[in-house]
């Protein structure tokens, strides 16, 4: 059961549920789960069926495809205030998890029965329009990947992520962190990395990047 402490930090996170009837409120305390998830942790491989709705009270969790030749394109994350539009999707449909969800830091998360969302959807409005509101954030964030590995040169995509993604001018991430994000094989990127070492727009070290010459790099996102 779910404390009364826990159902203030769920509402909090997730503000339409303060709106909640003492009947979904009740069935929310009574049947969901409270659990902490270490980084690392698998939460679905493709084909899995789902089985709970994760609301998350802190951390972070990755979604994420991999082909057949073993590389990664991340579809997004989510966190705190955030929900998984594909666990959504598969609970409704009662289809199988599409691709594979892991723990990137360490979560503390509400479980919902995959029944219980079921009925919550199909009675009542706050949650129909939650489930509809995320659809078409993560559609969006879905095509914009779209566009990206459609449309936009390696090179360029790689620029713009490291600007994108620095802090105070580094990039802690190695080169294969780097293909997984962008949907290409660890080679593609070391040695677009390397030529652009070649052009002194950046120095590579040990699992970081630096920027060597911010407004050249910036010029390649173009």
């Amino acid at each position: 059961m779910i404390t009364p402490e826990i159902l203030e930090k769920l509402r909090s996170a997730y503000p339409f549920l303060g709106a909640l009837s003492d009947i979904e409120t009740e069935n929310i305390r009574q049947y969901s789960i409270l659990k902490t998830l270490p980084a690392g942790e698998t939460i679905f491989l493709k084909g899995d069926t789902c089985s709970f709705f994760a609301f998350i009270l802190s951390g972070r969790v990755r979604v994420f495809k991999t082909g057949e030749t073993g590389r990664e394109i991340t579809l997004y994350r989510f966190e705190k205030g955030e929900s998984c539009i594909l666990t959504a999707s598969c609970i409704m449909s009662k289809n199988t998890f599409p691709a594979e969800a892991e723990v990137e830091e360490e979560i503390e998360t509400i479980l919902i029965p995959n029944e219980l969302l079921r009925e919550f959807v199909k009675q009542y409005d706050p949650w129909r329009k939650y489930f509809f509101d995320l659809l078409s954030s993560r559609l969006s964030d879905v095509m914009e990947i779209v566009e990206e590995v459609a449309f936009r040169k390696m090179d360029t995509r790689i620029a713009d992520y490291i600007i994108s993604n620095s802090n105070g001018g580094v990039l802690n991430a190695t080169h294969l962190e780097i293909a997984s994000e962008l949907g290409t094989s660890r080679e593609v990127v070391s040695r677009i990395l390397k030529d652009l070492e070649k052009e002194k727009l950046i120095i590579l070290d040990r699992g970081k990047i630096i920027i060597n010459n911010h407004l050249q790099l910036n010029s390649k996102r173009s």
